[in-house]
């Protein structure tokens, strides 16, 4: 499991020309999902988002998690984290799970952030084509994998 998050003032997804998430100040979390995943990736993945410091304090720039500012998460599922252009030019997606085991994780991890209390969580839409705005705050971006 991949995670690519972006610390944010805000962000939000469209689908069809509808807003169907938006946040505030916190972290943008563009989830990719592969073979062999199981509940154990979605924990890891999860603690490390929403208790990673990337959120400024007295002492640093980097001294607050997401849980400790009470941040927003917008999740956005996004099998292309696993695309490779080892060979060729058109990406390989080989390394993605297939869409009915990501979306049962996805949901999973979705279901797990809600529960974290003091965290608001937005979503994108599972297979969709999305439009994902961002104002991406630093600007901080990190990768966290299992």
């Amino acid at each position: 499991m991949k995670a690519l998050i972006q610390k944010v003032s805000s962000g939000s997804v469209t689908v069809d020309g509808k807003t169907i998430g938006e946040i505030g100040k916190g972290i943008v979390a563009l989830l990719g999902i592969t073979h062999g995943d199981t509940e154990k990736e979605v924990d890891f993945v999860l603690n490390k988002i929403v208790n990673c410091r990337i959120f400024p304090g007295e002492r640093s720039d980097f001294d607050h998690s997401l849980q400790e500012v009470s941040g927003e998460l917008l999740i956005v599922s996004q099998f292309t984290l696993y695309g490779s252009l080892k060979k060729g030019r058109r990406p390989d997606f080989g390394d993605a799970a297939p869409p009915e085991m990501a979306e049962k994780l996805y949901k999973l991890f979705v279901q797990k952030a809600q529960a974290i209390e003091g965290i608001k969580v937005a979503t994108g839409q599972f297979q969709a084509h999305m439009q994902v705005a961002l104002i991406n705050d630093g600007p901080v971006t990190l990768m966290i994998e299992s």
